[in-house]
């Protein structure tokens, strides 16, 4: 009974709300906010930490309605009604695209993200995995106004706001904002102008006002390299030059005209490394891998991509540059000029390759390996993409590599040459001949699927290692082998905590970043390596063990090997990680042991060399420096020379 009376006074209190248009334009707000600020506290981790921080989370949404859905104001007659239901309906649909998103990437979309759709028709079942069932929430209010007018409980009379009431709505929607960005400033200093997180802009200000920022923020980037002239790379060189980290005596050309094979480790955390599940080791290959007696097997190197994720790990690791913070290198900025690994090599009588079993256009892959110069890209149209062998993102692992070793071989020695697999990507899917050992048991599908699908590359890895000792290939080649980035994402926490035995706290999450980075140098004596490092670095060592001096070459990243190398790794958003400090969301901790830290003049001197890394790539990126300078001895890409068309695919398809 009271339930019902309960349903009868809310509906009353809608009608009531809705008998006048002002009236209806004010339970459109009502319910607006009310919705966003449950979503906030729902979806998001925001990283609250102060009452100043919860009172803006509740107050944010606010300015925001008033001014999007006070624009229906501008329409006449009954034609407000459905400006207010539109509005209301496109800016849920902006809330819920950045809720799904955010459940995978624990971020939020931006516009140059919205320039990687093409890659959306792979994403399949990785989207359904995202959906809920109480998703309808997010439209409920959209539907509850829609059936007020719907039904004709709503008169709808003719509706003519005077100037002076659309003034009222308007100025009250900025003076709320203005409050709103003084009080985010006052907690919050700079907050525009000095912020890599996207979390802090919608903590502070609201996932709508970020829609507006975000789209400043792409407008200023683009006219960056219009602007660009050649004594913008001055001071990046100047950096560069700074920081620049001597090659180890000891190791600097050891592998000189060996082969370099990457293997690239779909999602591979390296809490998977050595871990068992009931008893049982999740990659015994792997883990033999931390053992061998020619392999060096770093355990505190940490991913630092961005919303490009795969493509940021590559783009890494081929040019020492960071990510943006908006949108992935790969597909804004394809045809900037290039130091890349591959063109660097190619100096040296290096022929280059990619293999991937996926088709070229993902990532936009087919148009920046040219800028980077890579000779050969054996895409999907190389291998035989069987409904059998294809599953989730693209071929199957152990097909993959084993359809890949004939094209290998047609290679000219010494290759540089780089295999990305597929296998072990969200939502984790495996089929049952497949997996070879039971999923783990915490409820959460993605997180037990998530061992048997590492298995499966765990499995693969070893067939491709087998094949390449009978070859002869592993004592004639580098090998590398990294994790390109978190195979599960903050909304798995609850689960990582069954698995890890402790609450995953925003400390732990940091210490969670680490992946795999295995490199194997014949007849050199490995073993594990405990210093600091990122993606970042991986080309400076890697050009070091090939007896190529850096020193001339725009880098970012040091050399992992050498006593100078800096162990400070910048994530993308600003956090950082060093050996003794790990700050996150602007708190600090104690790398160590997890405890936190006052700010003190260290850390921040630590956060000033963090930004102006990121300030300097961003520069090297959006203003496209690099075809303003060129290293002695490099012979600059030109990317018309360079075609990846399966010819023999095309004739087949021609027949």
């Amino acid at each position: 009974m009271n339930a019902k009376k309960t349903g009868k006074t809310w509906l009353t209190m809608c009608r009531s709300l809705s008998n006048q248009y002002i009236g209806f334009f004010i339970l459109a707000v009502l319910l607006f906010w009310l919705k966003t600020y449950i979503a906030y506290l729902a979806e998001f981790n925001l990283g609250i930490s102060n009452s100043m921080q919860e009172l803006l989370l509740l107050i944010n949404p606010i300015s925001s309605a008033v001014f999007f859905l006070g624009l229906a104001l501008l329409a006449k007659d009954a034609r407000f009604y459905r400006w207010i239901i539109i509005i209301n309906f496109i800016l849920s649909f902006i809330l819920y695209a950045n809720i799904v998103y955010y459940r995978f990437f624990s971020d939020f979309i931006t516009l140059p993200t919205l320039t990687q759709t093409k890659n959306f028709g792979d994403l399949g079942g990785s989207i359904w995995e995202l959906l809920k069932w109480y998703d309808v929430f997010y439209f409920l209010d959209t539907a509850i106004l829609a059936a007020l007018v719907i039904s004709k409980r709503v008169p709808l009379p003719q509706v003519q706001a005077g100037r002076f009431k659309k003034s009222i709505v308007f100025a009250s929607a900025i003076l709320m904002f203005s409050v709103n960005l003084a009080l985010a400033e006052a907690d919050r200093p700079q907050l525009l102008t000095r912020t890599f997180d996207r979390n802090y802009i919608v903590k502070y200000l609201g996932v709508y006002n970020y829609l507006i920022y975000d789209a400043f923020q792409s407008m200023k980037s683009s006219t960056q390299r219009a602007f660009a002239n050649k004594s913008d790379i001055t001071t990046v060189l100047n950096h560069v030059q700074a920081t620049y980290a001597k090659p180890n005596p000891k190791y600097f050309g050891v592998a000189k005209g060996k082969n370099v094979i990457y293997i690239h480790l779909e999602s591979l955390q390296n809490f998977i490394i050595n871990y068992k599940l009931d008893g049982e080791e999740v990659t015994p290959f792997l883990n033999s891998l931390t053992r061998d007696p020619n392999t060096f097997y770093f355990d505190n190197f940490f991913h630092q991509t961005g919303q490009g994720k795969t493509s940021d790990a590559e783009f890494m690791l081929e040019n020492s540059l960071y990510g943006l913070p908006q949108g992935a290198v790969f597909t804004t900025k394809g045809q900037n000029t290039y130091h890349a690994a591959p063109a660097i090599l190619h100096q040296y009588g290096y022929t280059s390759a990619v293999f991937h079993g996926n088709y070229k256009t993902f990532w936009n892959r087919d148009e920046i390996y040219k800028s980077f110069g890579f000779d050969h890209f054996f895409d999907a149209s190389y291998y035989d993409m069987n409904d059998e062998d294809v599953l989730n993102y693209g071929l199957k692992d152990k097909p993959f590599f084993r359809e890949s070793i004939p094209l290998l071989e047609t290679l000219k020695e010494p290759f540089y040459v780089k295999f990305i697999t597929l296998s072990n990507h969200f939502p984790y899917p495996i089929s049952e001949e497949d997996a070879t050992i039971p999923p783990a048991t915490t409820g959460d599908g993605s997180v037990d699927r998530y061992f048997q699908t590492a298995r499966y590359l765990d499995e693969a890895v070893k067939e491709f290692f087998d094949y390449l000792k009978k070859s002869g290939l592993y004592d004639r080649s580098v090998i590398i082998l990294y994790g390109d980035h978190y195979g599960i994402s903050e909304n798995h926490n609850k689960a990582m905590a069954q698995i890890l035995g402790k609450e995953i706290t925003p400390y732990e999450h940091a210490q969670l970043q680490r992946v795999p980075l295995f490199i194997h140098v014949p007849g050199v004596k490995g073993g594990v390596i405990h210093e600091f490092g990122g993606q970042i670095d991986l080309l400076p060592t890697l050009l070091h063990l090939l007896g190529i001096d850096t020193k001339n070459y725009v880098h970012f990243g040091t050399d992992l090997l050498s006593p100078d190398h800096q162990e400070i790794i910048p994530f993308r958003n600003g956090d950082f990680v060093t050996p003794t400090v790990t700050a996150v969301n602007g708190k600090y901790y104690d790398t160590k042991t997890g405890e936190p830290l006052k700010e003190t003049p260290e850390i921040k001197r630590l956060e000033q060399i963090v930004r102006t890394k990121l300030d300097l790539s961003d520069k090297v990126v959006y203003g496209d420096l690099l075809r303003f300078y060129t290293p002695k001895g490099f012979k600059p890409v030109d990317p018309s020379k360079y075609d990846y068309n399966n010819r023999e695919d095309e004739e087949g398809s021609a027949h």
